[in-house]
């Protein structure tokens, strides 16, 4: 894995979840990881989590609402004034909306909560990119650093209107924020993990498939936690980031250019390929015999996203 020591990131949202998973593989690698969210408590033990697991690099925590724009600025002049003003790297992962995604995300969108936008979008996609901007003013002076949304297939799939615009803002972001930022050697990405298996997921799953034979097949070949920060630490050393600035990653293809397999050695399923799109359909035998080399491009895997099968949508009770 890269070596990052001495280098400095923040990663938004870092309690449980991808966050927590990137925060930890960070470290793991030797970088200083500031983690940020609502409840102290939890990051606390984030951080002695760390440092019971021997990481070689360190884990801080710091306290901060992320719908509060004041906490935000005082968390990057906690972390400049820290660092000598340095920061290699922001992960953008805070959202207060994964709880109501596995509450609602199935309702049409007239049955969900009025103050829906708001939930999903105030820190989902407007922080980030205050975030974003803080974040850009150290690294600009310093003609280095790395910002990666973590965003997902959403942006283009058939969804609920709130989620779609959060995460196709969020890719929209990345590319027009790449656009300023790389003079500065700044790159700026939009990240796609795959189905990950966070605490939510693992504790719903039982209800997905009551809901979806299908999705046994996609969490039997999803991806840890933890994949998300073994992919960003490649991206942080790699010489050849400029040339990726501004674009939508898949988590499973930067593992295929990096190498590398997930924390429990397995090779989580690429969207693209070939077999993950039939086993998606439902076809997960057949799925099972077709090589996972066979791939779409980019570009007609996103047009074809809207045909990929969701869950089922629940009555609506105007009906």
């Amino acid at each position: 894995m890269p070596n990052l020591r001495d280098m400095v990131c923040l990663v938004t949202g870092a309690s449980r979840g991808v966050g927590k998973g990137t925060a930890m593989q960070l470290a793991d690698n030797g970088a200083t990881c500031y983690i940020t969210g609502r409840s102290l408590d939890r990051l606390v033990s984030v951080q002695e989590e760390a440092r019971e697991n021997g990481l070689s690099g360190k884990v801080v925590p710091v306290q901060c609402d992320h719908a509060n724009d004041r906490e935000v600025e005082e968390l990057f002049e906690l972390i400049a004034r820290e660092n000598n003003g340095r920061l290699d790297l922001l992960v953008n992962n805070a959202t207060a909306a994964n709880a109501w995604a596995f509450e609602h995300s199935d309702e049409c969108f007239w049955d969900q909560p009025l103050d829906s936008w708001d939930i999903m979008n105030r820190v989902g996609l407007r922080n980030n990119y205050l975030c974003a901007v803080h974040a850009s003013r150290l690294m600009v002076k310093q003609r280095r650093g790395l910002i990666v949304n973590i965003s997902s297939i959403a942006g283009v799939s058939v969804q609920t209107p709130v989620l779609s615009v959060c995460k196709v803002g969020l890719d929209r972001m990345a590319w027009d924020c790449a656009q300023d930022l790389k003079k500065y050697d700044v790159a700026c990405i939009s990240f796609w993990p795959g189905l990950v298996r966070t605490e939510m997921v693992q504790e719903a799953k039982d209800a997905f498939i009551a809901r979806s034979k299908t999705f046994a097949w996609i969490y039997e070949h999803s991806e840890s936690s933890q994949f998300t920060g073994r992919c960003i630490s490649h991206l942080l050393v790699d010489p050849d980031l400029m040339k990726k600035t501004g674009k939508i990653l898949l988590s499973s293809d930067v593992a295929a250019d990096f190498n590398f397999k997930d924390v429990d050695g397995r090779s989580p399923v690429s969207m693209r390929s070939i077999k993950s799109i039939v086993g998606s359909g439902g076809s997960t035998g057949l799925a099972e015999c077709i090589p996972e080399c066979f791939k779409l491009p980019l570009w007609l895997f996103t047009s074809m996203a809207t045909l990929v099968k969701q869950l089922p949508k629940q009555t609506s009770r105007y009906e």
